[in-house]
């Protein structure tokens, strides 16, 4: 590798999905170093990675960096990063980044949008009210029809913003946790939505405004507890493939779902450039519905598939900020992958932080990869808990029962006070045969 190409990359984001990220980044040999800002104890472990003490969301100093630092190419990981317009910044100052522009990733930041976006254009989603006060919202339930019934705030929730009421009294418990300050803030609108029956299940494309190339299906696991009990996280867990999404449904998913979604955004001059997820419902009809859409990659998703990923993810960043994906095509491993969350006591409310995490030495197999999160390096050189989700553990294997049972063997290594991790990660895909055809050729 010459000096010419020697890529400087710079990792927005601290948690699993960052570290996957940064770990398939700093697999090409045309990339000399990875910057992380703020990275956590797994990437400052890394080959070719550094730790940066920036917060993601000071774009200020992330843009100051990157300047002084000459970057060739910004990878943003979380969501508020995009929300408060770091795509804008980065861009407007000649600056490849992956992520799109405040005014796309509305599509995200705000569930109003995102519905009444799907409304106008036609993409199947759930039937839903808006109510803008406590008092319109409990005037809406008095009248819906239909349980259980799903509660959504208005903006970014980390993925718990989302409360699915067994009936009118939970969803009105509901409304005033949510106006009344629940998540931190009191929430500003609400979205009053219809449960959909079915399986959950993401799909996730690299988009450059209309064109688009398919990832490899997934799915998350919510809720905190096993059989999809207890309140709604982050995530717990994830595996990729997800069997439910059959050929035929995800061509439904990417002419019904996909294409309209792209065309409409760029329509309405909100030109998106990054990674698109759809998390979706799939009906026992075989019929997809959107249930939400995120403006980056899925956390857990992202440590599934980053280690199914076999082509070169700094080549496809490239290709997708110098408008090149058109004919891209991304090689995956023919083999099923599983990822499963370790969390801190007390997530997904506060989690206990500063606990010693024993178990994570030893040389890792073929295709079994510790991805960090919420964790830190004491001084004494220990790694200890410093967040809600502590760590994923993914794995490969022939099918979805071997890479789980990878997952699970490793993870039963590693020891933390009062962590805990969900024992039935994959449990929908066991009870299927059929496997799901990778997919990865451009539209």
């Amino acid at each position: 590798m010459n000096a010419a190409d020697a890529l400087k990359v710079l990792v927005i984001g601290g948690g699993g999905r960052e570290h996957a990220i940064a770990w398939k980044l700093a697999a090409s040999p045309r990339v000399a170093e990875v910057f992380l800002a703020p990275g956590n104890a797994g990437t400052a472990s890394e080959p070719k990675c550094r730790n940066l003490p920036i917060a993601a969301e000071d774009l200020d100093a992330l843009l100051d960096f990157a300047e002084e630092q000459d970057v060739d190419l910004t990878v943003v990981g979380p969501e508020a990063p995009l929300a408060l317009g770091i795509a804008d910044m980065f861009e407007a100052a000649g600056r490849r980044i992956v992520g799109p522009r405040r005014r796309a990733a509305e599509i995200e930041s705000s569930k109003v949008y995102a519905k009444t976006f799907m409304e106008r254009h036609r993409i199947p989603t759930a039937r839903f009210e808006i109510a803008s006060s406590e008092e319109r919202a409990l005037s809406v339930l008095a009248a819906w029809q239909g349980a259980p019934i799903v509660i959504k705030a208005d903006g970014l929730a980390a993925g718990k913003g989302v409360i699915i009421a067994h009936d009118r009294a939970e969803a009105e418990m509901a409304v005033r946790h949510l106006f009344g300050g629940g998540l931190g803030v009191p929430v500003q609108r609400v979205v009053i939505e219809e449960f959909l029956e079915g399986e959950e299940a993401s799909v996730i494309v690299l988009a450059a405004e209309e064109r688009f190339l398919v990832l490899p299906s997934s799915q998350d696991h919510k809720r905190r507890d096993e059989a999809d009990h207890g309140p709604n996280t982050g995530g717990m867990g994830a595996y990729s493939p997800a069997p439910v999404i059959t050929p035929e449904i995800e061509a439904k998913i990417r002419e019904r779902i996909i294409a309209p979604t792209l065309a409409g955004l760029n329509a309405g001059r909100r030109r998106f450039r990054g990674f698109l997820y759809a998390g979706l419902m799939i009906t026992p009809s075989g019929e997809p519905y959107v249930l939400e859409f995120n403006a980056r990659l899925g956390d857990p998703e992202a440590q599934a598939l980053m280690l199914r990923l076999k082509s070169d993810l700094a080549e496809a960043l490239l290709a997708l900020c110098d408008d090149r994906l058109e004919g891209l095509e991304l090689a995956w491993d023919e083999r099923a992958s599983v990822a499963v969350v370790l969390a801190a006591q007390g997530y997904p409310g506060t989690p206990r932080k500063g606990d010693a995490i024993e178990g994570l030495e030893g040389v890792e197999e073929e295709g079994l990869k510790i991805f960090h999160a919420g964790t830190i390096r004491s001084e004494d050189g220990r790694v200890l808990s410093n967040g809600g989700r502590i760590l994923s553990v993914a794995a490969l294997g022939e099918n979805i029962t071997a890479a789980r049972e990878r997952a699970y063997r490793r993870l039963a290594q590693i020891r933390c006070e009062g962590a805990f991790y969900r024992r039935d990660i994959g449990w929908r895909a066991l009870v299927r045969e059929t496997a799901v055809p990778l997919a990865g050729s451009a539209e």
